[in-house]
């Protein structure tokens, strides 16, 4: 090989190496003319219009060529364009380029971004220039606006919305506008501030450093009323001569949401707050402001959405004399809607003046059509103090509260007792594992299967013959009903109870907790069977759920579904469709009639002459041991309308805690009594 041809081959190598290095040299200039700023005025307008929305005011400064923009001040520039774009809340910037002029170095390009006044949408032009490290962006006030001028200012009027009423079936108000006295200071009429301090916040009962925090906001002049606190015109009255002594104290009225039922119906209507900075950011674009109010609980926070309406909101131009000068985007106010409920405010009322002094909940409804007529939970709390702001005092006293105050009870799972028994019945005669005649012999008080028991065994209270289904549901015998769990079986009691909805959300507006046969997957072994056959054991079931199953038996074995939001003309919808048939039914609709009507039934004292009621009462026991004697007792009772030719259908299902030693389930009976009768009274 000659010399000359061993060194081509040699060069080919160092060829190949030098285009590959070239070409990174290449692409390292062009990211690094990237990397410096040196983008297309295309790419360099995208860029700034992205820093918008992010706020990132101090970086689209470092974009312009400051000479060539007047030379503004980057405070100035910063000051202008968070003013503007923040103030009519832009969000969700979008730019298109049109056309670029490279002679003139401008930009043509349409942009669109949502506003608190809806959508905007106009073309606009940007002036570039050319420099040594590439180009900059020639700023001026039409870059936000093309019709702004450097004299000119934007303002944004907003027309707030009128949030909508919640109504009861009548049209009664359960919730909606009201007046309250808002409390407040004007700083140049105070004689004494520091003296004038410490007595408004010992009257109001608020720290003095809220009060001080509040006059020394940026917005606050000598002349203005700067508020302290909202008051009930109730309370104004009490101490409005002391509030008056103060100089530079004035009171106003203010418009607030007002809950006319108060304790009566706290837990179902809820109550609003006014919004956080979390709410604004969990609800951007929703067109909540800072003024806002947002449904915390019950009905206000499910129905938020139709409560809240739109606020208007218009977005326009003033020149320097403050004359309108064009007008940029304009939302028409929507108001909120009001809401109507299936609840009947005087049978609300009524439950809860019954209940008030109890841990208890109430739950009432047409059984014909699944209209919920009632939702009370006691002891509770006055929504209407959350309007007006608690102090810390109650707001610690409603929190250590052993009675729990703000529990929701309707929503919560209790153990059942007795009022479980016609489920057990109804799920016996659809199995085939009972026969309603059969007699299962008088066991006297107390009774277990075997041996294998051990020291366990089932008592009941009273003894009776002959032991057949209608006289075992009218004396609550739970021997009978173990005996019947066992002869029904594990798995067929646990199908047919979740074919009944157990383990499963009910399908109702609010949510309400699961009712369910067993704290793990199954029912385990024959004690734990036969307890729950008369609701003992491990079953736990909601009051609304135990009403809806009770429909089945006025309605030949259909499960109706429960509903809030009132319907002219309402009709039924089955939740379980045949859930038992209408001879099972009836069969157990004719036994818990016996338990009202008969004198030896445990719900006698509920019976009527003029109506025929069926019913079931129940005590649940919650102890340690079958020994313990210092557990408490749950009352229940449900009672019903049996004839869906009543001018007045009603289901009213009621549980009380802590009843042991007070006449258990037949002090719940007697509440219900009371109820009852001012409800077919029509009082």
């Amino acid at each position: 090989m000659t010399s000359s041809r061993k060194h081509k081959q040699n060069l080919i190598p160092i060829i190949v190496i030098g285009i590959v290095i070239a070409v990174i040299i290449l692409c390292a200039v062009i990211f690094l003319t990237k990397s410096n700023g040196k983008q297309t005025p295309e790419e360099l307008l995208t860029t700034y219009m992205k820093r918008i929305p992010e706020k990132e005011y101090e970086k689209m400064y470092a974009m312009l060529d400051v000479e060539a923009s007047g030379n503004i001040s980057k405070e100035d520039f910063v000051e202008r364009n968070s003013a503007i774009y923040e103030g009519i809340e832009v969000q969700n910037i979008k730019i298109e380029i049109v056309e670029y002029n490279k002679e003139e170095l401008k930009v043509t390009y349409n942009t669109s971004f949502d506003t608190a006044a809806g959508n905007m949408t106009f073309e606009n032009t940007a002036s570039f220039a050319k420099g040594e490290d590439g180009y900059l962006l020639v700023w001026n006030d039409s870059l936000i606006f093309p019709e702004l001028e450097s004299t000119d200012k934007v303002r944004v009027a907003t027309t707030e919305a009128e949030r909508g009423e919640i109504l009861d079936r009548s049209g009664r108000v359960l919730a909606g506008k009201g007046t309250a006295s808002s409390v407040g200071i004007v700083p140049g009429k105070l004689a004494n501030k520091e003296n004038a301090i410490t007595q408004l916040a010992s009257i109001l009962e608020i720290e003095a450093e809220t009060i001080e925090k509040k006059l020394s906001a940026s917005w606050v002049k000598d002349d203005s009323f700067v508020p302290m606190k909202t008051i009930s015109t109730e309370k104004e009255e009490e101490i409005q001569d002391a509030l008056l002594a103060i100089p530079g104290i004035k009171i106003t009225n203010t418009t607030v949401r007002r809950y006319p039922l108060g304790e009566s119906a706290a837990h179902l209507v809820g109550y609003v707050q006014n919004v956080t900075a979390e709410d604004l950011e969990e609800h951007a674009g929703e067109g909540y402001t800072s003024t806002s109010v947002i449904g915390r609980t019950g009905m206000e926070a499910l129905f938020e959405k139709e409560l809240k309406g739109q606020n208007g909101c218009r977005i326009y131009i003033v020149d320097e004399n403050g004359d309108d000068k064009v007008e940029l985007a304009n939302r028409i106010v929507e108001h909120g809607q009001d809401v109507k409920l299936t609840i009947d405010a005087v049978l609300q009322t009524a439950l809860y003046e019954q209940f008030q002094t109890d841990k208890s909940c109430s739950v009432a409804i047409n059984p014909y059509t699944g209209e919920v007529l009632a939702l009370v939970s006691t002891p509770t709390y006055d929504n209407n103090d959350f309007i007006l702001g608690l102090s810390t005092a109650q707001w610690d006293a409603l929190n250590n509260d052993e009675n729990k105050p703000l529990l929701n009870r309707f929503r919560q799972t209790f153990a059942p007792g007795s009022t479980f028994k016609p489920i057990t019945a109804a799920i016996g005669l659809e199995t085939g594992a009972i026969d309603p005649n059969e007699d299962f012999g008088n066991e006297g008080l107390s009774w277990q299967k075997d041996d294998s028991w051990g020291s366990y065994k089932v008592t009941t209270l009273k003894s009776y013959e002959p032991v057949i289904l209608e006289n075992a549901l009218m004396y609550s015998d739970n021997i009978y009903f173990a005996k019947a769990a066992l002869k029904i079986g594990a798995d067929d009691f646990e199908k047919s109870l979740q074919a009944l909805g157990f383990n499963e959300e009910i399908p109702f507006e609010i949510k309400m907790g699961e009712s369910q046969y067993s704290n793990d997957e199954h029912i385990e072994g024959e004690i734990q069977l036969a307890d729950s056959g008369y609701g003992q054991g491990e079953v736990l079931v909601n009051p609304l759920h135990m009403a809806g199953i009770y429909t089945a038996f006025c309605n030949d074995g259909n499960v109706i579904k429960p509903y809030l939001v009132y319907k002219e003309n309402a009709t039924a919808e089955n939740w379980i469709e045949g859930a038992f048939s209408s001879e099972t039914a009836n069969e157990v609709l004719e036994g818990i009639k016996k338990v009202v009507s008969d004198p030896k039934g445990t719900g006698y004292t509920a019976h009527r002459n003029d109506i025929v009621l069926a019913g079931k009462t129940g005590t649940a026991e919650i102890k340690a041991s079958q020994d313990d004697t210092t557990g408490t007792e749950l009352g229940w009772f449900a009672v019903l309308t049996a004839e869906e030719t009543v001018e007045k259908p009603i289901l009213l299902v009621s549980m009380v805690e802590d009843v042991k030693g007070i006449g258990g389930s037949g002090y719940v009976v007697k509440k219900d009594v009371q109820v009852l009768d001012s409800w077919f009274q029509g009082k």
